[in-house]
């Protein structure tokens, strides 16, 4: 069996790779290197079974090619964060929608066997239900959101027109080792890290009692993998850790003095995934409780050594765009 993981020197798309290997796949990342990094490919990238090959989605040309023997694609690949998708949604549209959809042409053009998406539960917007179901309504607050969603729907579509076995995966607040240590403002477990590493306080958004769905990466990763095994197609999955976990909570485990600053428009007081569907469909559920993944970050923490710290300034300025374009709609 071969799989192919775009996006795979990425977070998520590293450890799914990993997973896949250990499972006796032979493996292909696709990576662009805007926001994978090779470090992140450092326990396995001399595995004889794994080759890395480096485009960017949004180039269609050739990328049929890099499929060609693929028997299940893992399609990770996409650029995230809030404030960016705002500043910039050209590019994030020919990301996360124009790119999708050169990966389902390429992945028709192969006949693969297995296509499985990586959506975002950022399309739920702000849910009136918790934990939110699959059937909730859809409602992005920004142009990250409403690109994921977008590519969703153009699998999904594949899968009932052009008979594609795929299925989408909506991912709630993953987290773990190899996450993103630098760029734009946005991951709350990178920016709490580098703060303890410099002795600074974790500036929390409004009281701290507003919780997530924090879900470890190794969990998604198994998810992704029993998507693939199964035999379903044309459905949408939740992924979640089964539980949501204040902000709060989050800094007694890390421990350290806290900052407030203002609570943001758009921001949801809750995500939490109701994973009914994905329990009973494909027998997946998670491993990893929130304090053993919280300690496994904590284990890791010299990651972020390097990583940008920020301060209650510095955030304000970051998210200057994000309090003038969403203010008003949330």
């Amino acid at each position: 069996m071969k799989a192919l993981v775009t996006g795979g020197a990425g977070f998520i798309g590293s450890h799914l790779c990993e997973l896949l290997l250990q499972q006796g796949l032979q493996v292909t990342a696709v990576d662009n290197f805007e926001t994978g990094r090779e470090s992140n490919l450092a326990t396995f990238g001399d595995n004889p079974d794994f080759q890395l090959v480096t485009h960017d989605i949004c180039q269609a040309d050739g990328l049929s090619a890099i499929f060609s023997g693929a028997d299940w694609v893992f399609h990770l690949a996409g650029l995230a964060d809030i404030v960016p998708s705002i500043e910039k949604p050209e590019r994030y549209f020919a990301c996360n929608v124009t790119g999708t959809l050169n990966v389902l042409q390429a992945a028709r053009d192969n006949n693969v066997k297995r296509l499985v998406y990586a959506a975002s539960s950022s399309c739920y917007g702000l849910p009136d239900t918790f934990p939110t179901p699959e059937s909730a309504e859809i409602r992005p607050q920004y142009p990250y959101a409403l690109t994921k969603r977008m590519g969703e729907e153009l699998v999904l579509h594949w899968a009932q027109v052009y008979q594609l076995p795929a299925l989408s995966l909506r991912l709630f607040n993953v987290y773990g080792p190899r996450s993103r240590t630098t760029g734009a403002y946005g991951a709350v477990f990178g920016v709490f890290l580098a703060q303890k590493l410099n002795g600074k306080p974790f500036t929390v958004v409004g009281d701290g009692r507003q919780t997530r769905d924090f879900t470890f990466v190794t969990d998604v990763a198994r998810a992704f993998y029993a998507a693939a095994a199964s035999a379903r197609s044309g459905e949408v999955y939740n992924v979640g850790s089964g539980d949501h976990y204040s902000i709060n909570r989050l800094v007694s485990l890390l421990e350290g003095p806290v900052t407030h600053i203002p609570k943001r428009p758009g921001e949801p007081d809750c995500t939490f995934a109701d994973t009914t569907r994905i329990r009973a469909d494909l027998a997946w559920q998670p491993d990893v409780s929130f304090e053993d993944g919280v300690a496994r970050m904590l284990a890791s923490i010299q990651d972020w050594s390097s990583a940008p710290v920020w301060d209650e300034a510095g955030i304000k300025k970051a998210t200057a765009t994000w309090f003038r374009h969403l203010g008003e709609t949330s």
